[in-house]
């Protein structure tokens, strides 16, 4: 059960670790502290020393607070069914050890060892900002860390690297990496960060697998790689439509793919039967 806990909780930290949109936003929060300077930085601190200040502060706040949410994630997925909720009880207990490290962080830099005992204060005043982090990271990658969650906890090996005649996918092989409820017809793939969004006319799911690879196990299935990052079923095209003088396919689903330059006259060739 321990093993299956840690691996559970690294396997989704690796997601963190891997997405540019994380680290761009972490940045990005970063330079606006050390800028603004608030909580009185900006007038005891040079601009460098401001950044490295901020720079350490968020990386072990957010360190610590990502781990603890991702474990209460991990933990109670059998307990409750909302992942937003166990997430934020994770968040919200990991209000306490950031309390006492913004203290230790403090004194690194002040030299002030008396603020390091208000740890207790410190986590009551971050109890609000570990509940805004948690939402704002389970808005941005809610979707990952669910296809995460749908991996087997048991010693048992993954649906994906089963053998085929385990799996009996019905159609492309691609299909049997999916929940049999959203297996059906397929509509359209698409890139998302290190996954490939799968959708068919009974769903969509993300899927462990890097595009080039999923386009191999589509098979015989009749359509186009319309961009780098999108290919569509020939059967679910409804129509090509411009917008700002750009080509886009739109689907059954109502989704409008963007046609990349590279594949305008392929789509045009392919889909004659469409104005466009």
């Amino acid at each position: 059960m321990s093993h299956l806990f840690f691996s559970s909780t690294l396997r989704e930290l690796q997601l963190f670790i891997r997405s540019r949109r994380f680290w761009a936003t972490f940045a990005l929060v970063v330079l606006i502290f050390a800028v603004s300077g608030p909580y009185g930085t900006f007038e005891r601190m040079t601009f460098g020393v401001r950044l490295g200040y901020w720079l350490i502060l968020h990386a072990a706040t957010w360190a610590i607070a990502i781990t603890l949410s991702l474990a209460a994630e991990v933990l109670l997925r059998e307990r409750l069914g909302n992942t937003l909720l166990r997430m934020m009880i994770g968040s919200l207990v990991a209000a306490l050890p950031i309390g006492f490290a913004l203290g230790l962080i403090d004194f690194a830099f002040t030299g002030d060892w008396a603020e390091t005992g208000n740890g207790l204060r410190r986590a009551l005043v971050a109890l609000p900002l570990c509940a805004l982090f948690c939402l704002l990271t389970y808005t941005a990658m809610h979707r990952q860390i669910a296809a995460a969650a749908t991996y087997p906890t048991s010693s048992e090996p993954p649906a994906a690297l089963a053998p085929p005649a385990a799996r009996q996918p019905s159609g492309p092989e691609i299909l049997g990496r999916l929940k049999p409820q959203n297996r059906g017809p397929l509509v359209r793939l698409s890139v998302e960060d290190h996954y490939t969004e799968v959708i068919t006319l009974r769903g969509r799911e993300l899927i462990l697998l890097r595009f080039a690879d999923a386009l191999k196990e589509l098979g015989d299935t009749p359509g186009l790689q319309v961009h780098r990052s999108h290919w569509v079923a020939e059967a679910q095209v409804e129509k090509l439509m411009r917008d700002n003088g750009k080509l886009f396919i739109v689907m059954s689903d109502g989704s409008k793919i963007p046609v990349s330059r590279p594949n305008l006259e392929a789509v045009r060739q392919r889909f004659k039967r469409f104005p466009g």
